[in-house]
């Protein structure tokens, strides 16, 4: 077998030779700290992800930018980070968002990354051996009311965060959306029952959270971590509960909590409970204290406006570069400088507005929506954490009616030429993404991942979209898609 695998490298390898001039080989990079590979159970988890990917293992001491000059002679399109929990914080997470954009000279994100971590080196090897398959999410549960259509699930459940007692349920692809409503001292318990009865593929939550606990809407209760697992504490009552588990692996996405993706330091932190003892596999969430929200609002509107084209982590990547180049349009200068995060959070909101203020030449004015975006955006930047192996296939089900454009790209010679082909039913309204949480992230650009990574790449002569393009995706803004139409979008590449 492994005779075999040697072979296929060197046949690709071999293949690769001929596309060179055109296209960078798509590569994964496993980048793992002097902790890691001085214990033996952590340093197995570090090799079983760089063999899964025919990858190589990069050594840092303290922050994997010390790896920074691997990356740029490997150019990876996929990053792996195996570390202890101990040493994963708020800035660990800040600075590799930053150091991700400085392989080579352009604001964007040079690679897809995700950190491989939990509570110990056994839930470590969990998440990379429950990552190996590809997942289809089929069922969820929620504490938000914005999925609450259910179209891309099979079973789904929720508490309401905008009417308080509020629940639902839909059972069956087609099932009829249902709901109902129990007391305030009584939304825990229902979120416990509905979550151990749906046996979730996915979590979606976005209540008040911390480093240590989860807060039901309107603060009705508190999930939170003790041992590497989870337990429900009732506030009227008092009383504590273990949340049964059923081994299933997950995916949890917390899209507007609060500093629940923040590991602390510690793997007695929400996040290493959820990895651990409720078997997630892929996580994002925020390690501050989160008030704009469109890292991860963001996130979640590119996977449910395109439930087949993306992964989760292809998602969170071009909300990601669309972010960067929506603030770069504002002010350039505030791309590579990092928002000032504080305990006091009036202090640190002055803070970042006078330097803003400076940067803008004006004053700015928070109750100005555009001046609140400004803000919102650079608070938001680089605070969004994604634990799971990058390369992972998490996808939503497709929902019927909707499928209504197709993209395709080839390489001819020194062109890419990428081909949008708009069926009867298409909409331009659900390709921007339907006004989903319209209030925190506006309407989507036409967006593509080049499958594999492009040489230099620009609009050819003559094109006149309003296009951002770089080696890894294209981005074409107010593109105005009609019906029955097939668009082509020529780009050069190479030197």
């Amino acid at each position: 077998m492994r005779k075999l695998t040697l072979l296929f490298a060197l046949l690709a390898a071999i293949f690769n030779i001929g596309c060179k001039s055109n296209t960078l080989q798509n590569n994964y990079l496993v980048l793992a700290s002097e902790d890691v590979m001085s214990d033996e159970a952590w340093k197995e988890v570090a090799n079983t992800i760089a063999l899964k990917h025919n990858a190589e293992v990069v050594t840092f001491v303290e922050l994997p930018r010390e790896a920074l000059d691997a990356l740029r002679s490997n150019n990876p399109r996929y990053v792996a980070i195996v570390d202890m929990p101990e040493n994963i914080g708020r800035d660990y997470v800040i600075d590799l968002h930053m150091m991700c954009r400085e392989v080579d000279n352009d604001i964007y994100g040079d690679f897809m990354w995700g950190i491989i971590t939990g509570y110990d080196a056994a839930a470590a090897m969990r998440m990379v051996d429950n990552s190996t398959e590809p997942l289809l999410v089929k069922d969820a549960v929620a504490t938000i009311m914005e999925l609450n259509s259910a179209k891309w699930f099979d079973n789904y459940a929720w508490v309401d965060d905008h009417t308080r007692g509020l629940w639902g349920y839909k059972n069956g692809r087609n099932g009829e959306i249902m709901t109902d409503t129990v007391t305030k001292e009584q939304v825990l318990d229902k979120f416990k029952e509905l979550y151990e009865a749906y046996d979730p593929d996915l979590i979606v939550t976005a209540a008040h959270a911390t480093q240590q606990n989860l807060e039901m809407p309107y603060s009705l209760g508190h999930i939170k971590p003790r041992n590497g697992k989870l337990y429900t504490q009732n506030i009227f009552t008092g009383e504590e509960c273990d949340i049964v588990e059923s081994g299933k692996r997950r995916v949890y996405t917390a899209v507007g909590n609060c500093l629940i993706g923040d590991m602390n330091n510690t793997n007695e932190s929400m996040a290493a409970a959820w990895m651990n003892g409720s078997n997630v596999a892929t996580m994002i969430g925020y390690v501050v204290t989160t008030w704009h929200g469109r890292s991860g609002w963001g996130a979640l509107k590119y996977w449910v406006t395109n439930p087949e084209r993306y992964t989760l982590t292809n998602a969170v990547y071009i909300n990601q570069q669309d972010f960067l180049h929506q603030q770069n349009e504002w002010y350039p200068e505030l791309i590579n400088e990092r928002y000032e995060y504080c305990d006091k959070f009036m202090e640190e909101l002055t803070t970042a507005a006078n330097r803003l203020s400076e940067v803008l030449g004006r004053e700015v004015d928070m109750n100005n929506a555009a001046d609140w975006d400004m803000m919102g955006f650079w608070h938001d930047r680089d605070v969004l954490v994604y634990y799971g192996d990058p390369m992972w296939k998490i996808n939503l089900q497709s929902v019927e009616k909707e499928n209504d454009y197709t993209v395709n790209s080839s390489v001819r010679a020194d062109k890419c030429v990428v081909t949008i082909t708009t069926g009867a039913n298409f909409s331009l309204e659900r390709m921007a993404g339907d006004k989903f949480k319209q209030e925190h992230v506006l309407d989507l650009p036409f967006s593509y991942i080049f499958p594999e990574r492009l040489v230099n790449p620009r609009l050819a002569e003559g094109e006149s979209w309003d296009a951002v393009v770089d080696e890894n995706f294209i981005l074409v803004y107010n593109p105005e898609f009609e019906p029955n139409s097939t668009y082509e979008i020529v780009i050069e590449i190479g030197e």
